[in-house]
């Protein structure tokens, strides 16, 4: 059994059994006929997933695993805010007219800072410090800016990234303040496990464990039903993941970089719908 099939499931029978439902309180969300989208929640939840073991992809259902990569180069390579440096349509529904997502999300990885080694923006420090100083305990970055949200489309909620060196092994935690278990969890994990190995990849060290917190783990109200389909499959074996040995610097990384190797997965083909 896949570890990620393992851990979505016991996640999930939490959520459902022991969580508790947001049904008597106003809530943002709504479906796309103005329904208000409630959940089921558990608070606090902490997954660890160890890279060098295997890579943590669903095959309960298919992870559609180059969209989620893409989307974390169009954050973390790109740096964009805009859309129309997306290729799929996920964040159409926070983009204006001229396809932006405001300040959220790469806007922030972008801004340049002030360090003792120079002026340089989160990602090329981490990059920095990982070759330069890698037993620093300060190798993170945070987008969620206070003085910024007012012009953000969505307050992030994969927020901060924190990167910490065991012997040769590039260790990594994920903070998530909110997360709609059905629609992101998996493609999550898949996006921020990869970037972990990929910046392994090209600072000389091996993946080691990638660990996810999340504060709101919830399931919608309409994806109840499509979450107790989906882990009454039977789990298969992870796939391995493969990166192009050629690569050495992270700006070289493309959605084609990338190789999943014996991904076979059970077929879910109902709609997901997406509160918003």
């Amino acid at each position: 059994m896949s570890r990620a099939d393992e851990i979505f499931i016991s996640n999930c029978r939490d959520i459902l059994e022991n969580g508790v439902w947001d049904t008597e309180l106003q809530v943002r969300p709504h479906w796309e006929d103005g329904t208000p989208a409630h959940t089921v929640k558990k608070f606090g939840i902490v997954n660890r997933y160890d890279l060098s073991s295997e890579f943590p992809i669903l095959t309960l259902r298919r992870t559609y695993w180059k969209s989620a990569i893409d989307e974390i180069l169009w954050i973390w390579q790109k740096k964009s805010n805009n859309v129309h440096d997306l290729k799929s349509h996920i964040w159409d529904a926070w983009a204006d007219e001229n396809g932006s997502i405001g300040k959220a999300y790469g806007y922030q990885l972008g801004v340049k800072h002030h360090y003792p080694e120079g002026d340089m923006d989160q990602v090329d420090k981490v990059l920095w410090d990982l070759k330069n100083n890698p037993a620093s305990r300060r190798i993170m970055t945070n987008i969620y800016n206070f003085a910024d949200l007012s012009e953000m489309a969505l307050y992030p909620c994969a927020y901060s990234m924190t990167f910490n060196v065991s012997g040769n092994r590039l260790n990594a935690i994920l903070n998530q303040r909110s997360q709609d278990f059905l629609a992101a969890n998996n493609w999550n994990v898949v996006q921020y496990a990869a970037l972990t190995m990929m910046i392994a990849h090209v600072t000389g060290f091996e993946p080691g464990e990638f660990i996810h917190v999340i504060a709101d783990a919830h399931i919608y109200d309409r994806h109840v039903p499509l979450i107790e389909e989906i882990i009454s499959h039977e789990p298969k074996a992870a796939p391995k993941f493969i990166i192009d040995d050629k690569i050495n610097d992270f700006y070289q990384f493309s959605t084609d970089s990338f190789h999943m190797e014996d991904y076979i997965y059970s077929e879910f083909n109902a709609k997901i719908p997406v509160a918003i």
